[in-house]
Parts: structure tokens; C-alpha cells; sequence
């Protein structure tokens, strides 16, 4: 029997960094969106901190669970952007959902 190699934890992408970064300056400017857990997230990927493959699979639960957030109002809105577009930031926005899957797809 063979076994598989052990991949190491990867480190996000600037990309993602980024995308977090903006979510909690928005959170913080708007006073909404995301939970405690979503601020940790947005912290450790703005860090860039290395994750395993348990933690990429949690992104990735997040990304699906809430896809449908992108229906909600004001998504897009500049000015006032929903709380969902917020929190979808934090965890990394659409660079952090590319990123998850190629880096599962990978492992797989």
C-alpha cells in the first residue's frame, strides 16, 4: 500500500490578503457583516498565514453555503454594500473561492 504524500500548508495568495483586508475595513466602516469567526478568517488570510487542507475545506464550505448572498440586495453598492458582500470578503472574496478550489483539486 501506498501512501499518499503529505502536502504541506499553503499560504494565501496577495490576491486573497487583499480582498480580506478590504472586507474588514468595510466591516469596521459599515458596522456590519460577517461573525467573529469571519474576522478571525479575514485576520489570519490577511496575515497570510499558512493553512491545511482542513482549513481550505472550511473556505471552501463557506463559499457554497453562502453563493446565494450574491442575489441579495445592494451586493455591488458602493456606497451602503450588503452585509453579505462584507462577510464574502472577509473569507476572501472571489480570489479566496478560485484560490480554495484549485488548491483542493490539487490535493485530490
Amino acid at each position: 500500500m501506498t501512501k499518499k504524500p503529505v502536502r504541506k500548508a499553503v499560504k494565501p495568495p496577495i490576491a486573497v490578503a487583499k480582498e480580506a483586508a478590504r472586507g474588514l475595513e468595510l466591516r469596521a466602516l459599515h458596522r456590519r457583516g460577517g461573525t467573529e469567526i469571519g474576522v478571525w478568517r479575514a485576520e489570519g488570510l490577511k496575515a497570510r498565514t499558512p493553512l491545511d487542507v482542513s482549513e481550505l475545506k472550511r473556505i471552501r464550505s463557506y463559499f457554497a453555503r453562502h453563493e446565494v448572498d450574491k442575489r441579495g440586495k445592494d451586493w455591488h453598492n458602493k456606497e451602503r454594500p450588503s452585509a453579505g458582500y462584507i462577510a464574502w470578503l472577509l473569507w476572501g472574496g472571489e480570489p479566496g473561492r478560485e484560490w480554495v478550489e484549485a488548491e483542493l483539486k490539487k490535493r485530490n
